[in-house]
């Protein structure tokens, strides 16, 4: 739940709707960018350790292995925040006039900076500790970000979102979530995670094919109310059990780049770009389970 607040917050510095392409806005920019950054980063932590990490108790400063929970859904959640929060201030820190260097080594590495931040802070936390594996997932999402941004100057290969209200969390809401706005937060059933890939920005520039036109690879995982085992009985009023099959979930589809589309709109290019970490709904294809099934959504 955790990392996705982080991405909240770092794309509301993404000021690029807001001013003219004159040389003499820069310093203003950076003023804008620098002072929005720090006081949400510095706030957000210290909103993460009293809301959240003060709810447990702490001790020694350790560490834990997670990898092997909620079917490693967690670890797509961290590859993606950071990936998200790279490209974001990448291209702020583009709107503020900083050269590509520094794009790279403060925009590109603010994620990583800033999670490894809350790692250090989980370290110290009695319910769990510092995770290597959520290091490695950071470092993954930052590296691919800055890897397409030295390469190729611009994201042709995206990570993105998508999300529908999955049945298992009725049976364990205080772990889930029992309201919808929880539930896109915390439960993994109902997650897929997707990397969207930009055929057009591969070919020769006088191609047809549609420049906004993206395909997609998607991983989900269901039928899990437990972290690494579903540790709990579900008994109806009349004895009867019910138990879960956790497996995992593969998927294809089409998708849109909505940083692709047109406009001169500042304002709406600044929208496009925010949004971009959804997928868009399309028809997809899953595989679970050794089957193939076609979804309409």
């Amino acid at each position: 739940m955790r990392f996705k607040f982080v991405i909240l917050l770092f794309l509301f510095v993404n000021q690029s709707a807001f001013a003219s392409d004159s040389l003499s806005v820069f310093k203003k920019r950076k003023i804008i960018l620098g002072a929005s950054t720090i006081a949400l980063t510095g706030g957000s932590l210290v909103y993460l350790n009293q809301a959240w990490f003060q709810q447990y108790s702490t001790g020694k400063f350790h560490f834990f292995n997670d990898n092997d929970e909620w079917m490693q859904m967690d670890k797509y959640g961290h590859y993606f925040t950071n990936y998200q929060v790279a490209r974001v201030m990448m291209g702020a820190m583009d709107w503020a006039g900083y050269t590509q260097k520094k794009q790279i080594l403060i925009g590109g590495l603010s994620g990583f900076t800033y999670m490894t931040a809350v790692e250090m802070m989980d370290g110290y936390s009695a319910g769990w500790g510092f995770s290597w594996g959520d290091m490695c997932a950071n470092a993954l999402g930052t590296g691919m970000a800055i890897g397409q941004k030295l390469v190729w100057k611009e994201q042709r290969i995206q990570l993105k979102f998508s999300f529908y209200a999955s049945p298992y969390a009725k049976y364990r809401p205080n772990l889930l979530g029992d309201e919808i706005y929880m539930q896109i937060l915390k439960d993994y059933n109902g997650q897929i995670y997707w990397l969207s890939v930009n055929p057009s920005s591969f070919m020769k520039k006088e191609t047809k094919f549609p420049k906004w036109l993206n395909v997609a690879f998607g991983y989900g995982a269901n039928g899990m109310i437990g972290a690494r085992y579903n540790n709990i009985v579900i008994q109806d009023e009349s004895g009867n059990v019910t138990s879960f099959n956790r497996y995992r979930q593969g998927y294809f589809s089409l998708d849109v780049d909505l940083t692709r589309i047109k406009t001169k709109s500042r304002f709406l290019k600044s929208v496009f770009s925010c949004l971009n970490i959804i997928k868009i709904p399309f028809p997809n294809l899953e595989v679970s389970e050794g089957k193939l099934k076609f979804n309409y959504y």
